[in-house]
């Protein structure tokens, strides 16, 4: 795979407005182990979760293409989300400290969404813990810096904090179970339940995978580790996805719908500045677990909701642009996209006040460069009791189901 991307020249363009990050490439910059599948297409890479790059751009599909393909039928993403190890006698000790949830709850085989906070109760990063022994864990991890967190916090542990060097790709689509039962050298025996991961057999490679995603659609995850030949994997999997109709995708593909389904963005929807309650995420706050890292001032803060969602008639809202009623500013959009599907602008949005929550009419800059009638509203924008992701529901639309609105200007 080093022969085949030594000598490409990578196109690494300050990311889009609506992610927000800054492009730093004073750092190394490290690619996926399976970025040679994604040469062929043009893509545009931006910074990302220590480093890493993360996709931006392909020519193969437009983004409503790649979001239909992720609705109808299947893609692959190859991502830049971080896994780190934290291993040793003191490891659950460690995370009950780094993390508002009740690390003792996770069984091993299996996954917990998880976030770390300030002392001040702002929040750090987000991601995916996965137990992997008594003792040993991974934190799959976006934007954010959590590994020098851990290390801060790990005086008098018996707790060793290393990079595994796991890189993470995703399957999601409605087909992607479908194509995990053709790629795996045995059946899968056991129920493979939504948050599970399990080790398999994929081309006669041991690999990790999960039952997660960041779209709320049926999928999974494939953790490559530094000794699995990730080149014999990869072909696989393109090669038997691609006969199913599955295609690469980057970030503007799965964008929208994260955005509809209310998954949040670090950096961006939640912020050192916001506590999880503002953002909806208090729910994954176990006061009962003991101490953790800004349990005191999140005892005390306010518990109301201010993060949201908005639809926008005709266009889509640009990021970082005040809302306003009667010329009042009233919020502000953190993340932005149109959706295919609702036929309008969509967005995740915080706001001054818990007086305007769902169905509160506001106006909003929009990308034509006007502003446009908007409606908050509630989030997820439909599958609210993510029945689709667990396979409860086989929720796959035929085509765009317009957004009527309900503005009366």
């Amino acid at each position: 795979m080093k022969d085949l991307v030594k000598n490409y020249r990578f196109v690494v363009k300050p990311v889009a407005k609506d992610v927000g990050r800054s492009l730093d490439l004073a750092r190394p910059m490290k690619i996926h182990p399976l970025t040679y599948q994604e040469l062929p297409l043009n893509p545009e890479y931006t910074n990302y979760a220590d480093g890493r790059f993360t996709l931006e751009k392909l020519s193969n599909a437009s983004a409503d293409e790649m979001y239909w393909k992720a609705r109808q039928e299947i893609i692959l993403r190859h991502t830049g989300e971080h896994p780190y190890e934290i291993s040793g006698p003191d490891a659950e000790k460690l995370l009950q400290k780094i993390f508002t949830r009740d690390i003792a709850k996770v069984k091993t085989g299996r996954c917990s969404y998880q976030f770390a906070c300030y002392d001040d109760g702002g929040m750090i990063s987000d991601g995916l813990l996965l137990k992997l022994t008594s003792d040993k864990f991974w934190f799959a991890q976006g934007d954010g810096h959590l590994f020098s967190w851990y290390k801060a916090h790990s005086m008098n542990l018996d707790v060793e904090i290393k990079d595994p060097n796991v890189w993470v790709s995703q399957i999601q689509g409605p087909k992607s179970l479908k194509l995990l039962n053709k790629i795996v050298d045995e059946p899968l025996e056991n129920k493979f339940n939504y948050f599970d991961w399990i080790e398999t057999s994929i081309a006669y490679e041991k690999v990790i995978i999960s039952r997660t995603g960041f779209t709320n659609e049926l999928g999974w995850e494939i953790y490559l580790r530094p000794e699995n030949d990730s080149k014999k994997i990869g072909d696989l999997i393109l090669e038997k996805g691609k006969e199913m109709g599955m295609i690469l995708t980057a970030s503007p593909g799965f964008r929208c719908r994260r955005i509809e389904a209310g998954l949040l963005s670090a950096g961006r929807d939640f912020t050192k500045e916001r506590t999880p309650f503002s953002v909806g995420l208090g729910k994954f706050i176990d006061f009962n677990k003991g101490d953790f890292i800004g349990r005191n001032f999140l005892e005390k803060a306010d518990k109301e909701c201010l993060t949201w969602g908005m639809r926008v008639e005709g266009s889509y809202a640009l990021v970082d642009s005040y809302i306003f009623i009667d010329n009042k500013k009233v919020g502000i959009v953190t993340s932005s996209t149109w959706s295919p599907y609702q036929v309008c602008g969509v967005s995740i949005v915080h706001m001054s006040s818990k007086e305007y929550g769902p169905e509160t009419e506001v106006k909003v800059l929009c990308d034509d460069g006007k502003y446009h009638n908007a409606e908050i509203c509630s989030l997820p924008m439909y599958d609210p009791d993510g029945d689709i992701p667990r396979g409860l529901k086989e929720d796959i639309p035929s085509g765009p189901s317009p957004w009527k609105g309900i503005l009366k200007n």
